[in-house]
């Protein structure tokens, strides 16, 4: 019988808040607002408590139940799931789960209504810490901004710029935020949402949206925070607008986080 080094005794009386695997490929399924699904490429961190007697985890066992998740449909429950078994499997008092993961919405052009793919990066993580279970759903949202500066004090024209607006929320078990809505909110609250796909049509529509939306950074968190609270699901938020500025070296950048009372 092979020795069991990882079991083995270990005498420096130090317990492992956080030990396992980080930057495993796999597929994974994503259950999407219309009941379809959605196969995508996933990138998983995956890690328990180790206490101090043990001198290691048992690595292959983060890999067997990733595998056995890999084919169901992904929510916020599922995750507990997922994370709850390798906890078990493994042993542990605590332990967290991360699925990032690109989604595709189907997208149409405001004018002429074509539809394209928009890519989207997401984010499912789970943590089970005292026996209590949190869930947080992540996303990365591009936008366009339009300078509130620039217009008032320009003759001609604004500065204009793509920005990246990210937010993790956490809910209780008992209910659901779909990516298609929260990214449909965080959109609004910008200047005006990108597009795929725009003709010259569109192309006149983003642009006068735009220039009749201008926002900083902070109006841009701030429309963000105030849709945030007033969702009554949403324990929890962060969130972070950085605008990668077209008329500077470097970009503006704006934070958020809130636990709701």
């Amino acid at each position: 019988m092979m020795k069991d080094v990882q079991n083995t005794p270990d005498t420096r009386n130090v317990d492992i808040q956080r030990v396992g695997i980080k930057d495993i490929e796999l597929p994974l399924t994503v259950q999407r607002k219309n009941n379809t699904d959605q196969v995508v490429l996933g990138t998983a961190k995956v890690a328990v408590s180790l206490p101090r007697n043990f001198k290691g985890t048992h690595m292959s066992r983060f890999v067997e139940v990733l595998r056995e998740w890999e084919t169901k449909q992904l929510l916020g429950v599922d995750v507990k799931g997922c994370l709850e078994k390798v906890i078990k499997k493994l042993h542990a008092q605590s332990g967290i789960i991360e699925f990032k993961f690109k989604y595709f919405i189907s997208k149409k052009s405001p004018v002429t209504k074509l539809a394209a793919p928009m890519c989207y990066e997401c984010l499912f993580k789970g943590k089970i810490e005292d026996g209590k279970y949190k869930f947080i759903l992540g996303v990365k949202v591009p936008v366009t901004t339009l300078c509130p500066c620039s217009k008032e004090i320009s003759k001609y024209g604004a500065h204009n710029q793509r920005a990246v607006i990210n937010v993790k929320i956490s809910y209780p078990e008992s209910e659901h935020v779909w990516i298609e809505d929260l990214v449909e909110m965080i959109e609004s609250c910008a200047s005006c949402p990108l597009y795929p796909l725009l003709k010259r049509q569109d192309e006149k529509y983003v642009t006068e949206k735009a220039w009749e939306n201008p926002r900083f950074v902070e109006d841009v968190l701030r429309e963000v925070v105030i849709k945030l609270r007033g969702n009554p699901v949403i324990t929890e938020f962060e969130v972070d607008c950085e605008a990668f500025e077209s008329i500077h070296n470097h970009s503006a950048w704006a934070y958020q986080k809130e636990i709701k009372q």
